[in-house]
């Protein structure tokens, strides 16, 4: 008797039951990874409502929030006046903000400036009249930190009184207009400069040109007007608490040192943000009003001061 195994049954039945393994371990794979994908995207749309939350918290904050209080508004006037930064815009911004809030007792311009632009300084001068002609009871004053020379003094004379520390660089009423003449270096090299104008003085103030004696005039006159303007709005400004006739030399363009500019007359007296909101203003509490150049630069002092504010509330708690 023959005996035959059929191997067809037992080999589709342990087939199927592998097959259902495979089956139920990639559904259950593909499942895990479904659930890690929303798991992913429902943190990914978390992460972004809280930051949107942040960003509504700061902008709410900062155009909300306003310090109560009496206190002493401080705006700073910081580095090279120029139209990049357009410092006179700056300060017209951070003012009007400060007059606006009645718990303001009088405002101090911070100034730490070697000067710049004239026609910015003197938008800033006449922007600062016309404010104070506005507000004739905040008084405003200008505090000197290391120096407050050419366009920053040119501000500065509009506000009722400089105060400076000693050590401090004031004035340098002055003008200057600089360039360089390359035309001998280019001789020597055997380098020939081709440029057409129309106009016989377009091409002024160009290194690799020489000068005429009628355009070294043409800029000295310049200068001069320019410099005209300076000297009649410093007067202007500090009327006859400037000591001319006893220093001829107060227009020549020197700076001065605080001791020595308070001599002349260039400034009032000594001292600083601190001293002058205390025993002058008397308003000891400092709060800076200075409008911020960017939307980022305002967003991130805000988030700090909304962040610093929590922080102080939570820590204040009994626990």
């Amino acid at each position: 008797m023959k005996m035959k195994i059929k191997g067809s049954g037992l080999t589709d039945g342990s087939s199927g039951e592998h097959n259902n393994w495979e089956r139920n371990m990639l559904e259950k794979l593909l499942f895990e990874v479904y659930r890690e994908q929303r798991r992913n995207r429902i943190w990914r749309w978390f992460r972004r409502l809280f930051w949107l939350l942040i960003i509504i918290i700061a902008f709410t904050s900062l155009n909300s929030t306003k310090p109560s209080g009496a206190h002493t508004a401080v705006i700073d006037l910081n580095g090279v006046i120029s139209s990049d930064d357009n410092q006179a815009d700056l300060l017209r911004k951070s003012l009007k903000e400060a007059y606006k809030n009645s718990d303001v007792k009088g405002i101090i311009i911070r100034a730490n400036s070697p000067g710049g632009s004239p026609v910015i300084s003197s938008i800033a001068y006449e922007e600062i009249r016309h404010l104070k002609a506005k507000h004739p009871r905040i008084p405003l004053y200008v505090v000197t930190e290391d120096m407050c020379a050419s366009g920053c003094y040119y501000i500065a004379s509009a506000a009722d009184k400089i105060y400076a520390d000693p050590s401090s660089l004031v004035g340098s009423i002055g003008v200057i207009g600089s360039s360089f003449d390359f035309t001998g270096l280019i001789d020597k090299l055997g380098i020939k400069r081709r440029v057409k104008i129309a106009g016989s003085n377009k091409d002024m103030g160009d290194p690799f040109v020489p000068e005429t004696p009628e355009q070294a005039e043409i800029w000295q006159q310049m200068l001069s007007s320019i410099h005209k303007q300076f000297i009649q709005a410093v007067q202007q400004g500090r009327g006859k608490r400037l000591k001319i006739a006893d220093n001829p030399d107060i227009f020549s363009g020197r700076a001065y040192t605080g001791e020595e500019a308070k001599a002349v007359g260039l400034i009032d007296d000594f001292g600083n943000i601190y001293t002058v909101a205390r025993d002058v203003i008397g308003a000891p509490e400092l709060v800076d009003y200075t409008a911020e150049t960017g939307w980022g630069k305002r967003l991130g002092k805000s988030i700090g001061s909304t962040l610093q504010q929590n922080i102080q509330g939570i820590a204040s708690k009994p626990w």
